[in-house]
């Protein structure tokens, strides 16, 4: 299965507006690994979740497909960035004691994934596929982003999105199960970064690709119109999905 980019065209974005990790998902992580040498951050995008993993292990290696993405990725201490496809990441065998994947595994050709997973990560490694998907901020906002995520761009999500909605319970994952505490994405947002966050949504850029901008400016407006003055920030969380196993 050929690399599928959704994101290389608004990387900038990307970088600039997507959430960031809480620092109780590396402890979980780093935790539940047999050891802390080196992480391996899968399909990294611009290194959200990379440079964190850097305060727990001695070194991280972050890949993404994507070039943009990687141009993008927040230089840190300890953190490799390399552009390579999940599937063949080029690392060495036996040489990793975490793998995780944030918010990418949907994308990937599991499969192949997992048998790289099983070539890359010493005995005993942590898997982990984390996922997050509708946010929430208050009913009233909410009730707007869900209407314009999940009827006004239902036909432009691509299919494999489908499975952020089902936290990944349908994903091919060979490993034996590990739990992980239940977690929660926050952040404090104006209405600027709530709309910066929205427009990286793959759905968002696809609706612009095929001549409606119109949906997302109509939505836009309308979360305007709720919000208050615009700089006022407001809480908003994500729940965690983190599927988890362990390599023989």
């Amino acid at each position: 299965m050929g690399f599928k980019d959704h994101f290389s065209g608004h990387a900038s974005a990307y970088a600039a507006y997507r959430p960031t990790y809480p620092l109780a998902l590396v402890d979980a992580l780093a935790d539940a690994s047999p050891a802390t040498d080196r992480a391996w951050d899968a399909g990294c995008g611009s290194g959200q979740l990379s440079v964190l993993l850097a305060r727990r292990f001695t070194t991280v290696e972050a890949s993404d497909a994507s070039a943009e993405q990687v141009a993008n990725a927040v230089a840190a201490p300890r953190v490799t960035y390399r552009c390579a496809p999940a599937e063949r990441s080029g690392l060495p065998d036996a040489s990793v004691d975490c793998v995780v994947v944030a918010q990418a595994a949907h994308w990937f050709d599991l499969e192949a994934f997992a048998a790289e997973c099983a070539r890359v990560g010493r005995p005993g490694a942590l898997v982990a596929l984390v996922t997050y998907g509708l946010m929430f901020i208050r009913p009233d906002l909410d009730a707007c982003l869900n209407t314009f995520a999940l009827e006004t761009l239902k036909d432009f999500w691509p299919p494999e999105r489908r499975h952020v909605d089902t936290g990944y319970a349908a994903l091919h994952f060979p490993f034996a199960p590990v739990a992980l505490p239940q977690l929660s994405m926050r952040a404090a947002w104006s209405l600027t970064q709530t709309l910066g966050y929205v427009g990286t949504w793959s759905a968002a850029a696809a609706a612009g690709r095929a001549g409606r901008r119109d949906l997302v400016d109509a939505f836009e407006a309308e979360l305007a119109s709720r919000w208050g003055a615009p700089e006022t920030v407001r809480e908003v969380e994500w729940p965690l999905t983190v599927r988890a196993g362990r390599l023989p």
